[in-house]
């Protein structure tokens, strides 16, 4: 059995910890609120999410899949992280761990942003101003799992009331387009997928030879093989939207990150191993 190492350990009561929060403090809506990484052109944003996000595993909807999710990762953790902090040391694992968590941030932000600004040229002609704007993105028109335009329309009157703006500029299209950026600006990041998959990309690279296999297809695949094939189906869901399997929500371009990260901080480190720039 691999014997945890201490760093690995820490992050593991992390997130343990965070979990047991979301299921007591406030039903999950408080820490959801609080620490799951809102979109920025959202109300809900905090700095402070960049990082937390990280940690947190579940929300006001916890499910089983939450519970899943949490538990994956922390096997993945346990599994792949421990080998790589006891060849690299704590301050590298730490340092590979956080800068893949905020590499699949931003290449995952980049994507929701992409649509967003697409969206957003939409409703450029109407001017409108930029608190308003702020205000109709962040409205909850959530019935259960569905966003519904009846309900964004109903909750947007009042606000295009406070700031004097004529509702019958919007037309369909425009109003088509704030629906996209409010479900975009409801889209919230939780979970260290993305720090595990830069941590898998090391450990892949430090033992490409090392055999692999999925719960569901029990054929052992040398790591070299096996990690690029679990990122590049996570680009082709990304892409295209169509799940292998992950549930439809997850953050693929956020996998993609992450291991892309990690690649590049491990390879840089193997170039310059015997140089005077290596980090430390």
């Amino acid at each position: 059995m691999i014997r945890i190492s201490d760093t690995v350990k820490h992050l593991l009561i992390i997130n343990v910890l965070m979990f047991i929060g979301t299921l007591f403090v406030g039903k999950g809506i408080l820490f959801y609120d609080l620490f799951a990484m809102h979109f920025p052109a959202n109300e809900a944003f905090k700095p402070w999410q960049i990082i937390t996000h990280m940690f947190m595993h579940g929300g006001a909807d916890l499910n089983n899949f939450s519970i899943m999710h949490l538990l994956f990762n922390m096997f993945a953790l346990w599994m792949f992280g421990t080998p790589v902090e006891q060849v690299l040391g704590k301050k590298k694992f730490l340092f590979i761990y956080f800068s893949a968590g905020l590499g699949a941030l931003a290449l995952q932000l980049g994507s929701y942003y992409f649509d967003y600004y697409a969206a957003l040229s939409g409703i450029a002609d109407l001017n409108m101003s930029s608190e308003m704007l702020t205000e109709i993105v962040s409205i909850d028109a959530s019935d259960g799992q569905y966003i519904k335009g009846e309900i964004l329309s109903r909750e947007m009157m009042p606000i295009l009331a406070e700031y004097n703006f004529n509702p019958n500029l919007i037309n369909n299209e425009a109003f088509k387009s704030l629906f996209e950026m409010n479900v975009i600006s409801r889209n919230t990041m939780v979970g260290a997928s993305g720090c595990i998959m830069g941590v898998l990309a090391a450990f892949g690279m430090m033992n490409p030879n090392a055999e692999l296999m999925l719960i569901f297809l029990p054929i052992p695949i040398k790591a070299k093989y096996f990690i690029p094939g679990i990122i590049l189906l996570d680009l082709i869901s990304g892409i295209t939207g169509q799940s292998f399997f992950s549930p439809s929500n997850t953050a693929y371009f956020a996998h993609v990150g992450g291991a892309l990260v990690g690649f590049l901080i491990m390879w840089y480190w193997k170039k310059t191993q015997f140089n005077k720039n290596r980090w430390y």
